[in-house]
């Protein structure tokens, strides 16, 4: 696991100790060793900078960049079966001086050029330097587990894991996307291939792009989409037989991904992925594995005690730590620096904090993400179907009507919790056209008018991978639908770029054995009935946690991982939103309307029962906007 860095200068003005600066803001990602290639031709200056995590092949063999004949490399990520592909390219003569996955991606990528991808079973966000060809190359992974950015304007080209990279290059420009913080404000993520600042860009999961330096031209490709493994035809297949390959994608997956020179541990919340995760590796082990988990005193937020349970069930060496107020707090001011681009899952905070506990032990930790859309364990889910059969016969006009009303003037209803944003949801799900645009009005924490007030936007519809619904086929059904287009919305702009960033600000490697290829290129192809059946969300996955643990252990509602915001905060929360949302640092950012803002924080400051949500985000940005802009 590594940071990347670097650029493509058409004007020729970009230096090698730019490329040093922008490379070496990085180290937290990579504190092991750096490298770094500068070269000036006839058409551009072109800087390759890497930070290194040493994972496999501890030695100076693994060092970055990495060079093979025209080729040269730099990459952040883990191919998994590089073991197999090395023996592969053995057999066609190539030679290995390292036993790193990297020397094996650079010489299969040199046998069959992009082909070689489809072979690697990993996350990976590499960019490959031709010198013959005269061009550059970037290769995100399938399911985008590592990130990959992009800035291009007058003849600059700049990517970096990270936007912070950039802001150290004299000629990049901080202009804030208006279309971007619109997302922000209304998912608390920014989706790709949208980023908070204009000319910049995420280059989307299961892409590839080259950058011809003898022109400047830039071409993006894509070169896998889950919506292709959901539109192809359902497997004629019985619930038995699909649980058993399930599993063995499983077991395989998770193999794949303890493969290190240095310790590994796992995210243990008590809840079916981690669990599965882990029963699967600890069944056939003798050495216990290492396990942590994060719990809460406020007990509505506590699974610490659920994951202990399963922890000693399965005979893991188990961790836990129990996060305080004033540990939320004390992370509170880092989390602009962690997350430089606006982020507001305050999930962030707890993520942040069992990586800091797990790197204490391990450089490596496993993590369970992506069961929630591959087997369908959002509560969402059901409430959209519910949502969508209560409101198909209500006439969308309803929805207008409502738009004329203020609801702080419906006496009685104005004093019930949270009433002015569940009126404001209620509106858009009655607007809701189909069953993606109700799970996206489920998500909102603005809605659409509401971002229009708080940006002073002229409403104009923002194009990202939700709109890829129209390309899902007769073969989906709702379930699969949704569960299609969150895993290209929702898991990689918000989960994985949580725990992307608060795993690597501690210089820990997270790796995602549930984000194999292979499990959801399977499982979608499934009935969606096997996922959720009569209302039991994630069918085929309980099932087979079941032969591992008994059931009545792990039998209890689904918690998501959230913090309790005005339980943690209270007080202190309202002398953070007293220091920045000041209606003289409101107008100073420009974007933000001055009385919509003031409008907000009166409603949280004098009702009880207005939710912190929509002041967190705003809070959120404007401590990342004091960061990254001034």
């Amino acid at each position: 696991m590594c940071g990347i860095a670097g650029f493509c200068d058409f004007s020729k003005k970009s230096d090698r100790q730019t490329l040093t600066k922008m490379t070496d803001v990085l180290h937290h990602r990579g504190p092991d060793d750096s490298g770094y290639s500068f070269y000036e031709n006839e058409y551009a200056n072109i800087g390759l900078g890497h930070r290194r995590l040493s994972i496999l092949d501890l030695s100076s063999y693994g060092h970055q960049p990495m060079k093979f004949q025209n080729l040269e490399i730099v990459y952040n990520g883990e191919v998994y079966n590089f073991k197999e592909i090395r023996k592969d390219l053995e057999k066609y003569g190539y030679h290995f001086k390292s036993n790193s996955d990297t020397e094996v991606i650079l010489k299969a990528y040199h046998k069959w050029g992009m082909k070689a991808i489809v072979k690697f079973i990993g996350m990976f966000a590499i960019v490959i330097y031709d010198k013959e060809k005269q061009k550059l190359l970037f290769i995100r992974d399938r399911a985008g587990v590592k990130p990959l950015n992009y800035y291009f304007k007058d003849g600059l080209f700049l990517f970096s894991s990270e936007l912070k990279s950039f802001h150290k290059h004299p000629k990049f420009e901080k202009e804030i996307s208006r279309d971007a913080l619109a997302l922000f404000f209304q998912y608390s993520y920014i989706l790709e291939p949208h980023s908070i600042f204009k000319h910049t860009y995420k280059l989307p999961a299961g892409h590839y792009a080259e950058l011809n330096i003898q022109n400047s031209e830039f071409k993006i490709y894509k070169y896998w989409d889950v919506i292709d493994n959901y539109n192809k035809p359902k497997l004629d297949i019985g619930f038995e037989e699909a649980k058993k390959e399930t599993e063995k994608l499983l077991k395989s997956a998770c193999e794949y991904r303890m493969v290190a020179d240095v310790p590994v541990g796992i995210f243990l919340s008590g809840g079916y992925d981690s669990s599965a995760v882990t029963a699967i590796l600890q069944k056939d082990r003798t050495e216990k594995l290492k396990t942590f988990s994060i719990g809460f005193y406020e007990e509505k937020y506590n699974e610490a005690h659920h994951a202990k349970k399963v922890a000693e069930y399965l005979g893991t060496d188990h961790t836990e730590y129990y996060c305080t107020q004033k540990d939320a707090q004390e992370l509170l001011p880092l989390m602009p620096e962690i997350w430089d681009e606006p982020f507001g899952d305050s999930s962030n905070i707890p993520t942040t904090l069992v990586s800091r506990l797990a790197r204490k032990d391990v450089t490596v930790s496993l993590s369970a993400d992506g069961g929630d859309e591959i087997f369908g364990g959002y509560d969402k889910y059901i409430q959209t179907l519910k949502y969508q059969k209560m409101f198909s016969k209500v006439p969308s006009i309803f929805g207008d009507i409502m738009e004329l009303v203020d609801p702080k003037y419906l006496i009685g209803l104005n004093k019930t919790y949270n009433f002015v944003n569940r009126y404001e949801k209620l509106k858009t799900l009655i607007k809701a056209k189909d069953e993606i645009e109700m799970m996206r009005g489920v998500s909102y924490y603005f809605n659409p008018s509401e971002v229009d007030k708080l940006l002073g936007k002229n409403g104009k519809d923002i194009k990202t991978s939700f709109d890829d619904k129209i390309r899902l086929n007769s073969h989906n059904d709702a379930v699969d639908k949704m569960m299609a287009i969150d895993y290209k919305t929702y898991q990689i702009d918000d989960i994985l770029t949580k725990v992307d960033r608060a795993t690597m600000s501690v210089s820990l490697e997270g790796r995602e054995p549930l984000l194999d290829h292979r499990i959801i290129e399977f499982v979608s192809q499934l009935p969606s009935s096997y996922k959720i059946k009569d209302g039991n969300k994630k069918y085929i996955l309980k099932s087979i946690v079941h032969d591992y643990i008994p059931k009545d252990l792990m039998d209890r509602p689904k918690m998501g991982f959230g913090i309790p915001l005005n339980e943690w905060f209270g007080d202190e929360l309202k002398k953070y939103v007293l220091e920045y949302l000041d209606s003289k640092k409101i107008a100073k950012t420009g974007v933000l309307n001055v009385e919509e803002v003031e409008k907000l924080k009166k409603q949280w400051l004098e009702n009880s029962n207005f939710s912190a949500n929509k002041i967190w985000l705003i809070l959120t940005f404007m401590m990342w906007h004091e960061r990254w802009v001034g």
